[in-house]
């Protein structure tokens, strides 16, 4: 196939920019006058040069341009095949055509009215929780992390406690109470934290406690020493590249239950990925709140929480002043374009065999890749379980946190990178994703990627 004939916009770009004899996909050394002006000017505007927490090795970096479908071409005409998908967020893939419509036909009619109601915002709540199994009442927010921040807020008031248990290498946004043993170098002792970043107060790091992930002895044995204590457990159904043990999300449920702590189950991730229904309906469970981001927002800044509606009526406004009224609020909660995009998503989901069809695709990527390691005797295991998928240096699927980083870290790193070189976009040590838009074409160059990149790592 002529990769560029692919895809919508300017369909010769890639090639008219590409070097003499370079591979279809990839940087291949290619860096167009345009991007490094872009790139020097980062350097001058951004910290690090980069727009958040995250970048690539210097001669692997790149300026998106344009996306469509599972690729997306860097400001130099270069072509990727993308895997991570804005963090996950575009599950229906780049410039999907449903929500360039619905987006463009809200635009006619206006973009906001800041956080008071509207129409479409309604109309969402209205398709997204039947299919919520904890949501008797919902919020829109913004983002995964203001999801997170809200629920723990929720909890806490309604608890009347102060400290809330996450789970060693879980990733709940980026607010204080999060990045508390996201990504520890070095582990602590359970259930004492690790800060992952300067500035996170002292008073913080004590309100927080941390278990290992699917050990349910262990967290057992720490609520019962600290239950009192405890508001609320916020777990990830799927931690990262960590699958929950068959049990484990019942054992944290019945915990939470027995000691009367608020389940806060973020499905930032998994909603509306793993099945219409999220992890809720894929692992059977119910918390007493969840949350959403990525997904739900269609590519756009949704985010929502949903769950009991005791709990979550403490953010009625017309209570405030009274005691035990919770403040959530944002100026772009319930973002009209935002919310068009997310009812475009749904009509999307919603249609028969979507599901059925991505996790098919992504069953052929792991299956066709771990081929391709093996043949080249690399030692890399690639696992995961529906539309994300995930490798390392092991031969055993890993159970928590500190499985993980025993692995050889390092040497991954400098994998990715090739693989990134060659036109594989993947997110450095962390999962990887699927979108409903990538097809077999796109599996069998990624296999022919990774065979490329696999022989000049073994150089």
């Amino acid at each position: 196939m002529d990769i560029a004939k692919r895809g919508k916009g300017n369909p010769m770009r890639a090639s008219a920019t590409a070097k003499e004899g370079s591979n279809a996909l990839g940087r291949g050394g290619n860096i167009s006058p345009t991007e490094q002006a872009l790139f020097d000017d980062a350097a001058r505007f951004f910290p690090g040069g980069a727009l958040g927490g995250n970048a690539l090795a210097a001669d692997a970096r790149f300026v998106f341009d344009r996306g469509d479908g599972s690729r997306f071409w860097d400001a130099s005409g270069n072509e990727y095949i993308d895997y991570v998908l804005c963090s996950g967020a575009m599950f229906l893939g780049h410039a999907h055509p449903a929500i360039q419509k619905a987006v463009a036909d809200q635009v006619s009619r206006g973009t906001h009215a800041f956080a008071y109601l509207n129409e479409t915002a309604i109309r969402l709540a209205r398709r997204v929780m039947p299919h919520i199994r904890c949501a008797e009442r919902i919020r829109f927010t913004t983002a995964g992390s203001d999801s997170t921040f809200h629920a723990i807020r929720l909890a806490r008031a309604f608890t009347g406690r102060e400290k809330i248990l996450k789970f060693e290498g879980a990733y709940h946004g980026v607010h204080d109470y999060a990045q508390l043993s996201t990504a520890p170098k070095v582990s602590g002792n359970f259930p004492h934290g690790v800060p992952d970043t300067a500035g996170i107060p002292a008073g913080v790091q004590d309100l927080m406690l941390v278990a290992p992930f699917n050990d349910p002895e262990t967290l057992a044995s720490i609520l019962a020493e600290h239950h009192q204590d405890i508001a609320a457990i916020i777990i990830e159904p799927i931690q990262r590249i960590l699958h929950p043990k068959p049990g484990f999300l019942q054992a944290v449920r019945e915990l939470t239950a027995k000691y009367g702590i608020v389940m806060i189950l973020d499905e930032v991730v998994t909603g509306f990925r793993y099945g219409i229904g999220g992890a809720q309906g894929y692992f059977d469970v119910v918390p007493d709140l969840a949350t959403y981001g990525k997904i739900i927002g269609g590519g756009l800044p949704v985010g929502a929480v949903a769950g009991r509606k005791d709990i979550m009526d403490q953010a009625d406004p017309t209570n405030k002043g009274k005691p035990g009224y919770v403040y959530q609020n944002g100026t772009l909660q319930g973002h009209m374009l935002g919310c068009a995009a997310s009812l475009a998503t749904m009509d999307v989901l919603e249609q028969p065999g979507v599901y059925d069809n991505v996790f098919a695709m992504a069953d052929k990527l792991r299956e066709g890749l771990q081929k391709v390691f093996d043949r080249h005797n690399l030692g890399i295991l690639v696992f995961g379980e529906g539309p994300m998928w995930h490798m390392l240096f092991t031969d055993k699927v890993p159970q928590d946190w500190r499985e993980v980083i025993a692995t050889d870290t390092k040497r991954m790193a400098t994998f990715e990178a090739e693989l990134l070189r060659q036109g594989l976009f993947i997110l450095p040590n962390n999962r990887r994703f699927i979108s409903i838009r990538h097809t077999q074409d796109d599996l069998e160059q990624t296999f022919e990627a990774a065979d490329r990149a696999a022989r000049i790592f073994k150089r």
